[in-house]
């Protein structure tokens, strides 16, 4: 793990060119904390796995009672044949689809029975001799799980920007303000024009293995794209706002509950970093400032995670348990 100092931070859109969540402004001061060098890959998940019996959300039958709490009062219950282990799964387009506001994402994303940890794309895909990718299709409870048993917890959205940013202020990205230029090798994002038309200049179609990109100026790797990351925050559209009016908020550990206006039905956590699925042409969201929330129980093969401890816990119970690589 990277020791990262105590200090203070301007969160959110310190650039202004950002989406409306990432503002206003605010400062936070935070205490010194470790997090995890690099994403939790698919051979520090077995190890848990193994150890622990452990079965992911994206592994177990989907419970109906769960799913219609989610919904509109009177939306009909969906069909046994959705309620089937399945997780959500990238696919790309024929050619160009709408991006703009009210996209329809179905256009380029579908559940897929058997899609889990261990077959991210299906059934017939595997993880067998990709160790060091990082691991996807885990929900929050699963990252959470993992967290713990790892002597760790997620780190809450206010330290995981303080660390994506590396110790710089008011640029736009992770590495500076220099734009995105893929034969620089700054990061695994999409290249060309999403969801249709990869041209893979970095390298990857899709996740890379953990530290194929340079750290930030905190010795963090891939804090931009390859995959989301949880953060053990409840997503409000208003906490920014609530956080502001505070003045310097010391610590903050996120909202009591979650409120997404546009969907007040279902709660949501905040995933943060961008995936290798990220566009200039469509979400942008590699910034260290952006913010993205969806349903806990929610798994893909573009979300993974990494963990963080406070200095405090670190000294009280000793180094936290070491699952595997946790260095470039």
């Amino acid at each position: 793990m990277v020791a990262i100092p105590a200090g203070e931070l301007a969160m959110g859109d310190v650039v202004g060119d950002g989406l409306a969540w990432e503002r206003p402004v605010h400062r936070v001061r935070l205490d010194a904390f470790y997090i995890d060098m690099v994403e939790v890959t698919n051979a520090q998940f077995a190890a848990f796995v193994a150890a622990t019996g452990y079965r992911t959300t994206a592994e177990k039958p989907a419970k109906l009672v769960d799913i219609m709490r989610q919904l509109p009062p009177g939306t009909p219950p969906p069909s046994p044949e959705k309620l089937r282990p399945s997780s959500l799964v990238f696919k790309k387009t024929a050619g160009p689809v709408p991006l703009g506001p009210g996209a329809d994402w179905s256009r380029w994303w579908d559940y897929v029975q058997g899609a889990d940890w261990r077959h991210p794309s299906g059934p017939t895909d595997t993880i067998e001799g990709r160790d060091y990718l990082p691991v996807v299709q885990v929900s929050w409870d699963d990252a959470s799980a993992y967290c713990a048993w790892a002597g760790r917890r997620l780190p809450t959205e206010a330290e995981w920007e303080r660390a994506a940013r590396g110790g710089l202020e008011g640029t736009k990205y992770t590495w500076g303000s220099a734009p995105f230029a893929p034969k620089a090798a700054q990061a695994n994002i999409w290249q060309g024009a999403f969801p249709y038309d990869n041209t893979r200049e970095d390298g990857f179609e899709t996740t890379a293995p953990v530290g194929s990109f340079p750290a930030n100026g905190f010795g963090l790797y891939d804090m931009a794209g390859n995959v989301w990351e949880w953060c053990s925050d409840w997503y409000r559209g208003d906490s920014y706002a609530t956080d502001a009016r505070k003045g310097v908020v010391a610590n903050p550990a996120g909202p009591a509950d979650s409120l997404d206006p546009d969907e007040p039905h279902t709660p949501k956590r905040v995933i943060r970093g961008g995936s290798f699925l990220c566009s200039d042409t469509y979400c942008a969201s590699y910034r260290p400032s952006a913010r993205m929330k969806t349903s806990p129980d929610s798994a893909t093969n573009h979300q993974g995670l990494r963990c963080a401890v406070s200095v405090a816990a670190w000294k009280k119970s000793g180094a936290p348990r070491d699952a595997g690589r946790d260095a470039k």
